[in-house]
């Protein structure tokens, strides 16, 4: 039974604390949406997500009113569309993104995910054309998203769709340079892509999936570090307990608002996503929930071991208060999303090897992170690389998303405004990796990958 005091906490973390939902976020199959003739499989498409979606915008607003809780984004996931597409052959597969955006358009929602393509192992029908479509696609629509899978634990890292998503990155900050390369922040990497994310822009809808499904992302650094700011003279076992009971509470609110919109849309509960989320607003950052446990900057010595704990803080805290829980779940580390990732980068406490180091520990990978304008291709296929043998040896979520600054060197800021915030355009390590990029083929599964 809820207690007033529970109530009263609550309603000060919304009002003060930046407690919100981050996203409600509606998977839907279109398995049964494919054709050989690409313009009837986008008009299935469209019907279906149109049909299935059209009342997931006023049922969240009608929750958000009700129960006073902030929700952020209403958003959509779909199928890989590199599966969709298969049967499409030399057709313009840009269609299908068009087609998805002109959906989000019709339903009002913020973004829509799933142009994506699952290629870890190889490149099945209709999967190298996505992926070579990918930056005109992002150039030409607002709201679609799109990932590629080049990776995982069971199979290994296909080296040479590394290769590849080096230069697509590449290409697509180029089409987009007058929007300050906005596509590539549209463009996810994975190595062990979860099929149920509800975050964007690596969301899409997994094929084991139901057929609809509905998943809920919540987000509370700022009130993780509120907490932690009662905690001065605290152990570290006993900051770790009070995250996980902050946690809890914060799982327990993201329960409520995914059964109710499960209910009220008469769709499955698929799974709550406990991510710490941050954005650019002042306090609701994850750098600032480890810097308040004692480090003098996010990046000094120390991070890392701040980083890990409080990772799994909110995982077991998190797992208690349901019993689905999914997606990426952990805390991410985006340097433009999170007021005090930029902080420490322009502060000099942030480079690429630190956040690098940190990814082995947190959710996802490196991520929001703005590079020179004249980064190659290889070196971009690198990043890619190094960050998927990170996720594969690790058995976790991996994933890259960097944008190249066209025009900018280090030292430069790009700005994308809203929750992708700014981030200062960071130096990458030197020497050029081609030859080893160039050689291909695939990196063979690690040992740990034999648990049968």
């Amino acid at each position: 039974m809820l207690e007033t005091k529970d109530i009263l906490e609550t309603i000060n973390m919304i009002d003060n604390e930046d407690l919100d939902v981050r996203t409600i976020t509606m998977g839907i199959s279109l398995l049964d949406c494919m054709d050989n003739d690409i313009d009837k499989a986008c008009q299935k498409v469209y019907d279906k997500v149109c049909y299935s979606a059209k009342d997931l915008v006023k049922t969240g607003m009608d929750i958000e009113s009700e129960y006073g809780i902030p929700i952020i984004n209403k958003r959509v996931s779909v199928t890989p569309i590199g599966m969709v597409a298969a049967p499409c052959k030399n057709q313009d597969i840009t269609k299908f993104a068009k087609t998805l955006d002109k959906a989000a358009d019709t339903l009002g929602i913020n973004f829509i995910g799933g142009y994506s393509a699952l290629v870890q192992k190889g490149f099945a029908s209709g999967d190298m054309e996505l992926i070579k479509s990918i930056p005109e696609a992002l150039a030409t629509t607002e709201k679609v998203c799109s990932s590629v899978n080049i990776g995982s634990t069971k199979a290994g890292i296909n080296m040479d769709a590394v290769k590849i998503m080096g230069q697509i990155v590449k290409d697509t900050a180029e089409l987009t340079k007058d929007k300050d390369c906005i596509g590539a922040a549209k463009l996810v990497v994975f190595c062990n892509a979860p099929e149920d994310n509800p975050f964007m822009a690596g969301a899409f809808h997994g094929v084991g999936e139901a057929d609809k499904v509905i998943n809920v992302g919540v987000s509370g650094p700022g009130v993780v570090r509120a907490a932690l700011t009662k905690c001065e003279n605290h152990n570290i076992a006993q900051i770790a307990d009070v995250i996980k009971k902050t946690a809890f509470k914060i799982t327990r609110m993201g329960q409520l608002v995914a059964q109710q919109a499960s209910k009220r849309l008469d769709v499955p509960f698929g799974i709550v996503d406990l991510s710490l989320a941050p954005t650019p607003a002042v306090g609701d950052s994850v750098a600032y929930i480890l810097e308040e446990m004692g480090l003098e900057g996010c990046g000094a010595h120390g991070t890392t071991a701040a980083l890990a704990m409080l990772n799994d803080a909110v995982k077991k805290g998190g797992v208690m208060a349901s019993s689905r829980v999914g997606g990426l779940s952990g805390a991410f580390i985006p340097v433009s999303e999170d007021a005090g990732m930029i902080a420490a980068a322009e502060n000099g406490y942030l480079d690429i090897t630190k956040l690098e180091s940190m990814t082995a520990v947190c959710s996802v990978g490196l991520d929001m992170i703005v590079v020179p304008g004249d980064t190659s291709a290889d070196v971009i296929s690198a990043v890619i690389a190094d960050e998927a043998a990170i996720g594969m040896v690790n058995t976790k979520t991996t994933a890259v998303r960097l944008i190249p600054a066209i025009g900018k060197k280090a030292g430069d800021t790009l700005n994308f405004g809203g929750l992708l915030g700014y981030g200062p355009v960071m130096e990458l390590r030197k020497g050029s990796p081609a030859k080893f990029i160039n050689r291909g083929g695939q990196i063979p599964a690690p040992l740990q990958a034999l648990k049968n």
